[in-house]
Parts: structure tokens; C-alpha cells; sequence
């Protein structure tokens, strides 16, 4: 019989290439799941409707940020940008166009990769920064699908090689601690040495994107006119007050952990001010709430899917039924565990909690095998980090797609989903491999 995680995924995903909704592929592979792993109708309901509550908060979070970026929009920040960075394409020739795009390119870069350790605000920058950068993006035909696999990167690659913000998360308090708990001593580990051909797996995969999405692409530039309204005026005090209200967004989320109450406060100061009147906040809170209605129904859909997946039991069944095809053979032992770990991570959509589940089974068979205990943290640590790119359910695909789908024109499963997953899956596990056999 099936094991209930490959119905479930396999289900989910084919549903979702088909351009299926995502919530109603989670639904569906929730469902599957859940009767295939012996639940019945009634308990895999219970579990996808417990479940329901985890993605609540983040789903809220995106909703409010969703309005705080419609003020963003409002305070003619947007037009500002546009206007500047289109200043420095028409004063240049080609390749100044193209200077600009490596700036805008960089910045996102750059800004996603200090979100999961210089300034851990993960996600929460997506919604307000890629915005206001679009209209410039679509204006000199960059395409989004490179855009998404460049935040991506900086939103896996920092957290699974360096030991700071979220990285000494997942590295030091669940990778290691888990790795050491399932009885092997990791004193001795360098848990950046451990990770770091996988970690090159990641920024070969970001090299591959920028030559397969190096053409140009076009875009309708009246459907992003209509939503990030490019043609308001701006004047130097509404932008003062845009970048206020971002600064004490951030800020806010840092201390209080918290990124309901700082786009709240952000939305607040945007009232306070005057630069959205009163009688427009109704209008403008539903209008951004609408904008990012789909990534908190499919954050919402996502955690029932993984209740369910637990309920099922059949999670560490997979692990332990991997134990039985591996044999004795190093090379096949490392390449199941890898294949296991990326199932699991894009049917739960989180790395950080996929770990767990794995080290309980993978490290004694790993024992077993011969591994070094460089080559455990390895083999774990990247079938965790597998499928974290790729899967429609995780934070990494929907974060990107929430920015640059504001418009319409950036589908979450061809656009987002599909390429992330071939850029960074594959090298991921091909590198993973070499480094869990080297090791």
C-alpha cells in the first residue's frame, strides 16, 4: 500500500502543475493523505481543521502588511523609485539599463539574506520593498521568475550555512541539538564546514537562473499602474513619512517579534499623518487585504495539510521504510535519505520542522552505515533544508510570489514554485550527496 506522505505530496503537487488552486490541492491532498493513512473522513477533517490555526498568525501578518504596502503605494514611494531608476536608464545607453537592473537585483539580494540574520525580519520585507520596485522591474522587461529565485536564495542559503539570526536556529538549536540527542557526539563539528558544499549546491543553482532567465520578458505595465498607483504625486514630506512608517515597522517587529503589530503600527502612522486620510483607511485596509488574500489562504491550507501528514503517523513510517531499501551501501543510504527528507519538507513546507523527524531515524542508520559525524550533520541538515525551495507551501515560494504577484501576472506554482525547485532542489541534492560521500 502507499505510504500516505507520497499520496498526499504526490496529489498536491500534481494538482497544482495542473494549475489547480493551491488551497484547493492542499485540500484535496489533505484529504487523500489522510484516508490512505487510515484516518477515515472524520479524523483527517479534525486534524486539517486543527491544524488550521498555525498558519493564522503568518496569514494575519500578510494581510496587514498587504494594507501597510497599499499606503506604501498611496505615499507615491512607488512613483519616486520609478522615477529615479528610470532617470538613470534614459540618461545611459543598453548597458546602463542594465546597471540598473544589477543594482535592483543586488538590493534585493542583499536585503534577503540580512533578513535571516542582520535584521531577522524573514518574510516581513517582501510585501513592502518588492512593490514599489516593480513598476522599474517591469519597465526594463526584467524577468520575475529570476527575481524569485534570487529572494529565495537569500531566504534558504544564510540559514543553512551561517550559525547567526535564523541560522543559529536551525544549525545550533535543531540541527545539532538533534543530531546530538539521537546519540552522536557533534563537540567536534563545524557546522558551517558540515554545510558548506551543500550551501555551494545553493549558489551554483542562483548562477544557472541568471542564464536561464537572462532574456527579457514584458509584462503589462497598465496592471501594475492600476495597483501600485506609479502616477500619484509624491512630494518630499509623504516620502519622509513612507520611510518612517517602514523604519518603525521593522524596528517594531524586532522588539516585539511581532509582524501583526508592526504593519499595524506602520498603517498607523501612515493615518496619523494625513498621507491616507481617515475616510480612505476602510477602503485601503480591504484593498490590501484582497492583495494578499491568497498567500494567507494557502498559509492557512498548509498547516492543515501538515496536521494532517502528522495525524497520519506515516511520516516517520517513510523515514523508517527508507532504512529498509537503503542496504548497506553508503552511496544509495545518502541518496534515499536525501530524496526521504525532500518529500517530507515540501508536504510540511518548513525545513525546521522536518529535522526532527529525520534525526531520530537517519542519525543510528547513518551509525550504522560508517558516517563521520561531519557527514551526519550534512546528510540531516540537507534533507531538512530539501524542499524548502520548490514546495508551494513554504514561506521561501509564497513570500516571493506575495511580491510580485500583485498585479497578476506572476503565477505562484510556474513562476515561483516550479523554477525554485529546479534551480536549487537539484543542485542541493546533487551537492548534498558529493558532500555527505567526501565528508
Amino acid at each position: 500500500m502507499i505510504n500516505a506522505v507520497i499520496a498526499a505530496v504526490g496529489v498536491m503537487l500534481v494538482l497544482s502543475l495542473s494549475r489547480v488552486h493551491v488551497v484547493i490541492a492542499l485540500i484535496l491532498g489533505a484529504l487523500v493523505g489522510g484516508l490512505t493513512g487510515g484516518l477515515g473522513m472524520e479524523a483527517t477533517l479534525k486534524a486539517f481543521n486543527s491544524g488550521l490555526g498555525g498558519g493564522a498568525t503568518v496569514a494575519l501578518s500578510y494581510a496587514l502588511l498587504g494594507a501597510f504596502a497599499v499606503a506604501i503605494a498611496k505615499s507615491g514611494l512607488a512613483h519616486a523609485l520609478a522615477d529615479k531608476a528610470l532617470l538613470l536608464v534614459d540618461r545611459q545607453d543598453a548597458t546602463g539599463g542594465g546597471q540598473v537592473k544589477w543594482i535592483l537585483i543586488g538590493l534585493l539580494w542583499v536585503v534577503a539574506i540580512a533578513s535571516q540574520n542582520i535584521l531577522p525580519i524573514h518574510i516581513a520585507f517582501i510585501p513592502l520593498l518588492v512593490p514599489p520596485l516593480l513598476y522599474v522591474l517591469t519597465k526594463l522587461q526584467l524577468d520575475r521568475r529570476l527575481i524569485a529565485c534570487v529572494i529565495t536564495f537569500g531566504l534558504i542559503t544564510p540559514y543553512m550555512f551561517l550559525p547567526v539570526g535564523f541560522g543559529n536556529i536551525f544549525l545550533n538549536e535543531i540541527l545539532l541539538a538533534n543530531v546530538r540527542s539521537s546519540g552522536v557526539d557533534v563537540s567536534q563539528v563545524n557546522v558551517t564546514h558540515a554545510m558548506g558544499i551543500p550551501a555551494l549546491g545553493m549558489v551554483f543553482g542562483l548562477l544557472v537562473a541568471f542564464f536561464s532567465y537572462r532574456k527579457k520578458r514584458v509584462y503589462d505595465l497598465s496592471m501594475i499602474e492600476k495597483v501600485e498607483q506609479v502616477a500619484v504625486q509624491y512630494n518630499p514630506l509623504t516620502l519622509l513619512v513612507a520611510g518612517l512608517a517602514i523604519a518603525a515597522a521593522f524596528i517594531i517587529q524586532l522588539l516585539l517579534d511581532s509582524m501583526i503589530i508592526g504593519a499595524l503600527a506602520g498603517f498607523l502612522i501612515f493615518s496619523v499623518s494625513g498621507v491616507v486620510r481617515w475616510r480612505e483607511t476602510d477602503d485601503l485596509f480591504t484593498e490590501g487585504m484582497k492583495m494578499m488574500a491568497m498567500i494567507g489562504f494557502i498559509m492557512i491550507a498548509a498547516s492543515g495539510f501538515a496536521e494532517v501528514m502528522k495525524a497520519t503517523g506515516e511520516v516517520r513510517t517513510l523515514v523508517e521504510a527508507s532504512a529498509t531499501w537503503i542496504g548497506h551501501s553508503k552511496g544509495i543510504g545518502a541518496l534515499l535519505m536525501l530524496l526521504v527528507g525532500l518529500l517530507v519538507t515540501m508536504g510540511i513546507g518548513s525545513s525546521f520542522s522536518t529535522v526532527p523527524i529525520l534525526a531520530a531515524i537517519f542519525v543510528p542508520l547513518c551509525v550504522q552505515l560508517g558516517f563521520s559525524p561531519l557527514a551526519i550533520v550534512c546528510i540531516v541538515g540537507t534533507a531538512g533544508a530539501l524542499g524548502d525551495a520548490g514546495s508551494p507551501a513554504s514561506d521561501s515560494t509564497l513570500g516571493p510570489t506575495s511580491g510580485l504577484n500583485i498585479d497578476g501576472q506572476h503565477h505562484h506554482i510556474w513562476d515561483t514554485v516550479v523554477p525554485t525547485f529546479l534551480h536549487y532542489n537539484l543542485p542541493l541534492l546533487a551537492f548534498g550527496w558529493v558532500a555527505a560521500m567526501i565528508l
